[in-house]
């Protein structure tokens, strides 16, 4: 079954250049000019992929990707003539996998859309892996990998996709210093384009919800999960 692609732009040219590169890499390709008309379209339809512009009529992108984020974890990528840092770190606080700043090539797009499936696909092998019910505990830190559920001192708290990836990456090595270098490649992907202050937002957005965390900030170069043993001097 071909991969389903939904592109939600308002621009008619850029719609048509990115269906044409889409189609011919053998993707299925839906197009909307309007957010609140995928919306509707997709309470019958989920696409495999979303790739949406910011700025458009009524709702706009982000509004749409925090929607999308609240029902499916399929990749999203955000489009946009704007090249604020800020932007950049807004859609991915919302949740999108990747973001592409107007103009762009539609083979640079192609290409980010491949290797995100791609990711997509291993995440999804090695989750199949792991045995179901396994739990990962540090402290008041309880992960349910298999179920992909996080407690904090015994009460179930909701995260998003890569906030789990980020505390599955500090329970699985307690007391190790992180990079935000190390943390992008491991969390966002060794391809990823974005600032590392991407990290740092995450990171604030964890202590937010997991409060007393531990998570401290090793200055000048990342971030480690304190964990001291009882009992150990």
């Amino acid at each position: 079954m071909r991969q389903h692609v939904f592109v939600v732009e308002d621009d008619p040219n850029i719609r048509d250049i990115v269906k044409a590169y889409l189609q011919k890499e053998g993707f299925q390709v839906s197009l909307v000019d309007n957010a609140e008309e995928a919306w509707e379209k997709t309470k019958l339809d989920q696409p495999d992929m979303w790739i949406l512009d910011i700025m458009l009529p009524g709702m706009d992108g982000y509004e749409l990707c925090k929607k999308i984020r609240q029902v499916s974890e399929v990749p999203i990528i955000i489009i946009s003539a704007k090249d604020e840092e800020v932007d950049k770190i807004l859609g991915l606080e919302l949740g999108s996998d990747d973001y592409l700043t107007k103009p762009f090539s539609p083979r640079e797009l192609v290409a980010r859309i491949k290797r995100l499936f791609k990711r997509a696909e291993q995440m999804n092998i090695a989750a199949a892996k792991k045995e179901q019910g396994q739990e990962l505990v540090v402290g008041d830190l309880k992960i349910d990998e298999g179920g992909r559920v996080v407690y904090w001192h015994g009460e179930e708290i909701d995260v998003t996709s890569k906030e789990f990836e980020m505390l599955e990456i500090f329970t699985k090595n307690p007391n190790r210093a992180f990079s935000r270098e190390e943390l992008l490649d491991l969390v966002w992907g060794n391809d990823y384009f974005g600032s590392d202050r991407a990290v740092d937002d995450l990171i604030k957005r964890l202590r937010k919800k997991l409060d007393g965390l531990e998570v401290e900030t090793v200055w000048g170069y990342g971030y480690r999960l304190r964990h001291e043993v009882e009992g150990s001097e």
